[in-house]
């Protein structure tokens, strides 16, 4: 069991991210000195909302710059802190390059952090944000499962850097933390698993992840035709950010957790939006066949494959966060409350 000492700082990477920034709110609110580590903290715009979010907490917020790819750039981020969010990671589906976009970063981003964390005495804790696309690469995989449910205790063996090279720099990543966490005793490392992350963002101009060009194509006309049969793990970016407090804070917390409210399908989230939205928007109403999505998919989005196309599309879905629940607390908010809730931010900013 690892206690964590409040009145100490608490490190938390990637800090003016989607995920970082509800989590940061939820430490200033208890009270949490964060020590957030960016980028860039001169001239960086993103600051100001975590500025804003700092004035009326009790918590303090302090900027260290740091370099994911930058061997020791977090020393001093992390001197005197017991506990260390990880959260920074490169998140994208199309990519050039996938070894030198997305694998080799997110592998060498989490031994720079987790090397550091060794190098730091104060260190007792280190949560990392992981992903299913680490439990899983493929809705087809589902069959493999026993009792046909992913579990924390399945691993990702279907992705490669040509098919899934996202979910595949992810798998690498949590194997390489768990690997480091294994040479040595004194820190415990937690990894939290989320499925798709929707919901509001506290950056409302932060509409550049991939959440949201998914939202917005349920009202920018994109779907008007129909959506594929796509089955998703979705969790609100709330109930997320609550996941990475308990995962620091619950002394008993240990391994890996799914963190996904809701297996749903994306016409079951297109339905969500329907009664307040659909007079106003071309909200999606029908399913569109897997032999179109075939013939026409690669032409739309490279990122559909015709492979992608027949190992996902008409499958389902289905994680098990009972574990969530009763290991970290978490109550998962409405899939309604998501869905509106992001769309209304993406009008409200004029992006629909």
């Amino acid at each position: 069991m690892t206690q964590i000492d409040k009145t100490k700082p608490v490190l938390v990477t990637g800090a003016t991210g989607y995920v970082a920034g509800w989590l940061v709110k939820r430490l200033l609110d208890e009270g949490i000195t964060v020590h957030a580590a960016v980028r860039n903290p001169e001239n960086n715009e993103k600051l100001v909302y975590l500025n804003e979010l700092a004035v009326d907490a009790p918590g303090k917020i302090k900027y260290f710059k740091s370099d994911l790819l930058q061997p020791g750039s977090y020393a001093q981020a992390m001197e005197g802190c017991e506990l260390v969010f990880h959260t920074a990671s490169p998140f994208a589906l199309d990519v050039n390059d996938p070894v030198k976009d997305l694998i080799e970063p997110a592998q060498l981003g989490t031994r720079n952090v987790l090397e550091q964390a060794n190098n730091t005495p104060s260190v007792k804790r280190v949560v990392v944000t992981s992903s299913c696309a680490a439990i899983f690469g493929d809705n087809a995989d589902l069959k493999n499962t026993p009792n046909h449910i992913f579990t924390e205790e399945i691993w990702n063996t279907s992705s490669t850097a040509k098919h899934g090279a996202y979910s595949y720099s992810k798998t690498l990543a949590e194997k390489e933390a768990w690997e480091i966490h294994n040479k040595q005793s004194r820190w415990d490392l937690i990894t939290i698993n989320p499925s798709l992350v929707l919901g509001p963002a506290i950056n409302p101009l932060d509409n550049t992840s991939e959440s949201f060009r998914i939202i917005k194509q349920f009202g920018d006309g994109t779907f008007k035709t129909g959506v594929p049969k796509l089955g998703f793990g979705v969790v609100d970016v709330r109930d997320l950010a609550f996941a990475h407090y308990q995962a620091g804070f619950v002394p008993e917390a240990k391994g890996r957790h799914i963190i996904s409210g809701h297996n749903t399908f994306f016409l079951n989230m297109a339905q969500t939006l329907q009664p307040k939205y659909g007079d106003k928007y071309p909200i999606p109403k029908k399913e569109l066949p897997k032999w179109l999505l075939w013939l026409v998919g690669p032409i739309l989005n490279k990122a559909l494959t015709r492979k992608f196309i027949c190992r996902n599309v008409s499958y389902p879905w289905i994680g098990d966060n009972s574990k969530s629940k009763t290991a970290l607390g978490i109550r998962y908010r409405p899939l309604e409350e998501t869905m509106n809730d992001t769309f209304q931010q993406l009008i409200d900013n004029k992006i629909l």
